[in-house]
């Protein structure tokens, strides 16, 4: 029975009855106390008596009772009378959701506002174990200043251990559509758990908050049939049309939020409400109630679009410098389509910042980083905020590329493959991976990623890895892959040891073959509406490019010279989102060779800079062996310096292929390195006089790529690398007096190589991953089953002092350390002690530094640019300088 105006409930006097439903009838009262008009709701006294009614009343009054959010409704008090409990709210002047769509779509700046205000709101409710289970329209009331609140958790579970889960077991024999409060769930809002009869948690709310903002971005439901039984199998067996059927202008990241949350397995949903919030945030940098458009808008083509690119700019300037009125300035001055740039600091705790990583909706940058502990992890940023956070459990990390909705970051560590939620979380790994050459993700849920015998393909829960191209002739790798927009087709870059034979090719999913677009060797990146990215000479270039017709259909244009070089195998440091957003970092790729002392002291700098990769010292110390690079990396030649006669430079090399890996024979008289320039293609042994006198002698040819590392004091034999193909990398041992080859240390299972013998010719020094990183070990040269490991931390380029009691290494993060070695009356290691930090070009390449015999000096190649203080480049509407 209502209750009549004017009744006193405790001391709040009921004004008008407000609706009824089946979990109460909802009054207007007066509060005299506090003298503020209010909402109660009284659970008749037919129904307080029900006992399964009573404590779902009850429950949620002690759910919502706990809550205290802006936009979840607020609970003032709880009484009772005449035996009918009631509830006191506040009270709401407006309209729900559901009313507001009866007009149709929302425009999408007011849907994402919505969305974001109920995703902060079921955050804080879900962080108090409270889960509503029947999110819809018509429990979300519209204010009429804008605020939006989340009513009725009538049917909010509290999250606890569970002893009896059959609460949800019948869900599918009650009756559907009934009045609100009556039932567990509605139809067209539940959660595929729900409509199965299952146990559920906040991932529920995630999914029936995506079938909400579906409908405000399009006007109709997402699940729909003619009777709740077509809905309900709707859910658990049909996905919701394309968004981009009812609204052209909506954008792909902003779709791709909304299928995250309307997945049918919990597991592959966004994880928790706040994800969401997050994820929505990134979209703009506008608050709920902003009158400018969100980024979403972006894709429209509109003023608004364009607009919208400049304030997202502007405010990340802003936060930067921190003046308002710079932005309103710029606000007003700023062409509507005009090119943005931003400079993106380095975080104060980190250095070293390397392969800037834009994200598919343009919104977040990740990146990597050594932090205040000297490990190299992944860093993210929103670009609307001047906080860069590192991703935890990412230490080592190489070579990251994003899923396809922003969510997550896939990348390299530890040779496996892993991937991580943007948001945070553990790590996940995928598979194994000894390759680190990229990634990329398609929207189906494959990843590409480079091995042994080519680009392999995994599923992004993880796997075993398919072979899905296959190596050519005179190929040695393909690195890099990147989908194009089908998802199918895909760009990579085809290595090789010889200048001529490197490619940039185009693949696909359905078949091996592969088909070469143009002789390149670099990264390349696809960018709408159909341009490819890539380095060349050292610059970045862009070229117009049809992917259906997989055809070039332009000149290159240059955009941004000396890009930086971050990895090996032309990791070249760039980036493009499908939003029109350019992320970049350059470098000087020339190098010098500097004397350091031991408390890395600058001591001197030898000859100019220059393009150099490894570097020797003879064994007198009184010239340098150096590789040299040309502009594109294509082309290496051995160099020597001559420290006695002021540094004078003489090429040592002259074939047009790559020469590295200088090793000096004992006496300082010969050279011996690798090189390219065997017409199989094959990385094969050389030597040559030192004076550069006579011709280039082959030591030893074969199929299988090889670097010489060391040689002993005798002179008799040589150490080498061995990366045969569909092998672990392996060292061995050439006698020169026989010139036969056989292998010294190699495994089936981790790699291991950079051999160095002791002077006395007793040890072999040597890097290996055997316990899944790179460390250092030394163990007899006779095989005789003993092996310690020096480096405590990870290292790699081991180099002995001339009286062998040192050993120097460099860590993963570029420090150089010294272990004290005793030989007699037993082998024992030090511990390892910190000499300096070099800002080393590369320390995955080969040896870039040199000891004097006395362990007193060290020769660094060392950036010309220290990149430690170098900002990461973000270009907003890049596209419009190539129409200038």
């Amino acid at each position: 029975m209502s209750i009549v105006t004017g009744t006193k409930l405790g001391r709040y006097e009921i004004r008008s009855q407000l609706g009824a439903g089946g979990m109460g009838e909802v009054y207007l009262a007066h509060d005299p106390k506090i003298n503020r008009e209010v909402a109660i709701k009284v659970l008749p006294a037919m129904v307080a008596s029900d006992e399964q009614r009573l404590k779902r009343f009850e429950q949620e009054v002690q759910a919502t009772g706990k809550l205290n959010h802006p936009n979840i409704l607020a609970v003032y008090d709880v009484e009772a009378h005449d035996g009918a409990p009631y509830v006191v709210y506040e009270l709401l002047e407006g309209e729900t959701l559901r009313g507001r769509l009866r007009g149709g779509a929302l425009s999408t700046r007011k849907a994402v506002d919505f969305a974001a205000q109920i995703a902060n709101g079921l955050s804080a409710a879900h962080a108090k174990g409270i889960v509503h289970r029947d999110l819809k329209p018509d429990n979300i009331f519209i204010t009429n200043d804008g605020h939006l609140k989340i009513l009725d958790f009538g049917l909010a579970k509290l999250i606890e251990p569970i002893s009896n889960v059959n609460d949800q077991t019948d869900v599918l024999t009650r009756k559907v559509n009934t009045d609100p409060g009556a039932v567990m769930g509605t139809a067209g809002y539940m959660s595929p758990e729900q409509v199965r009869g299952r146990a559920v948690d906040h991932r529920t709310d995630v999914f029936s908050f995506g079938a909400v903002f579906y409908e405000m971005l399009s006007g109709r439901r997402a699940f729909h049939g003619e009777s709740a039984v077509e809905t309900l199998n709707a859910i658990l067996k049909e996905d919701p049309a394309d968004l981009t059927t009812t609204n052209p202008n909506i954008a792909p990241a902003l779709e791709r939020i909304v299928s995250h949350c309307l997945e049918k397995n919990p597991d592959r949903r966004f994880q928790s409400a706040t994800d969401i919030a997050f994820a929505l945030e990134s979209l703009s940098n506008a608050t709920s109630h902003s009158s400018l458009p969100t980024v979403t808008e972006m894709s429209a083509g509109t003023k608004w679009n364009r607009e919208r690119m400049i304030w997202i700019a502007v405010c990340a300037l802003l936060l930067v410098t921190a003046s308002a009125l710079a932005f309103a300035r710029f606000a007003r001055s700023t062409p509507p389509n005009a090119t943005v740039r931003l400079a993106l600091a380095t975080p104060d705790n980190a250095t070293f910042p390397a392969r800037v990583t834009i994200s598919p909706d343009g919104s977040l940058v990740v990146f990597i980083a050594t932090n205040a502990s000297g490990k190299r992890v992944l860093w993210l940023r929103p670009l609307n905020s001047t906080v860069a956070k590192q991703l935890e459990g990412t230490e080592g990390a190489s070579s990251p590329f994003w899923s396809p909705d922003s969510r997550y970051i896939g990348y390299f560590a530890n040779k496996k493959l892993l991937k991580i939620d943007a948001s945070g979380g553990q790590p996940q790994t995928l598979c194994d991976s000894a390759e680190v050459s990229g990634g990329s993700w398609n929207a189906d849920g494959t990843i590409l990623l480079p091995g042994l015998e080519g680009l392999y393909r995994v599923s992004a829960q993880g796997g075993t890895p398919k072979l899905t191209t296959k190596l050519g002739p005179r190929e040695e790798a393909h690195r890099w892959p990147y989908f194009l927009p089908d998802g199918r087709h895909f760009l990579f870059l085809a290595d090789a040891a010889r200048k001529e034979d490197h490619s940039i090719r185009i693949g696909s999913l359905d078949s091996q073959e592969t088909k070469a677009l143009f002789s390149g060797i670099s990264r390349v990146a696809y960018a709408a509406p159909g341009y490819l990215l890539y380095v060349n000479q050292g610059s970045l270039v862009v070229q117009p490019f049809n992917a259906a017709a997989e055809k070039i259909t332009g000149d290159p244009k240059t955009l941004v010279e000396h890009i930086a070089e971050v990895g090996m195998n032309h990791e070249f440091d760039f980036s493009v989102s499908e939003t029109g957003v350019l992320a970049y970092q350059t470098g000087d790729p020339n190098s010098e060779l500097i004397w350091f002392d031991r408390s890395g002291k600058k001591l001197g700098t030898i000859g100019e800079p220059r393009n150099y990769g490894m570097v020797s010292l003879s064994p007198d110390g009184q010239s340098i062996a150096a590789s040299l690079m040309d502009s594109d990396g294509r082309v290496a030649d051995i160099w020597l310096l001559d420290l006695k006669r002021d540094n004078i430079a003489t090429r040592l090399t002259f074939e047009p292929s790559m020469e590295g890996d200088p090793v000096w024979s004992p006496d300082g008289r010969k050279i011996l390195f690798s090189s390219t320039r065997s017409s199989s293609g094959s990385i094969d042994l050389y030597q040559k006089p030192a004076g550069g006198t006579g011709d280039d002698q082959l030591l030893l040819g074969s199929n299988a790529a090889k670097f010489p590392t060391s040689w002993s004091r005798d002179g008799k034999f040589i150490i080498f690398e061995n990366w045969a193909l569909k092998s672990q990398g392996a060292l061995w041992v050439l006698s020169l007096s026989d010139n036969q080859a056989k292998p010294l240390l190699q495994s089936t299972t981790y790699d291991q190589f950079q051999g160095q013998i002791s002077p006395d010719g007793h040890y072999i020094a040597y890097t290996s991953n055997e316990l899944g990183k790179w460390d250092v070990y030394i163990q007899p040269l006779a095989l005789t089953g003993e092996k310690w490991r020096i480096s405590s931390n990870g290292g790699v380029m081991p180099l002995w002092r001339n009286d062998g009691k040192e050993l120097f290494y460099i860590t993963t993060e570029g420090a150089l350390m010294s272990v004290e070695i005793t030989t007699s009356p037993k082998f024992e290691g030090g511990v390892p002690r910190q000499l300096f930090q070099a800002n080393m070009k590369s320390i995955n390449q080969g040896w870039c530094y040199g000891v004097t015999n006395d362990g007193q000096r060290f020769l660094v190649n060392t950036f010309v640019q220290n990149l430690n203080s170098a900002a990461m480049t973000i270009v907003l509407n890049w596209t419009t300088d190539l129409k200038q």
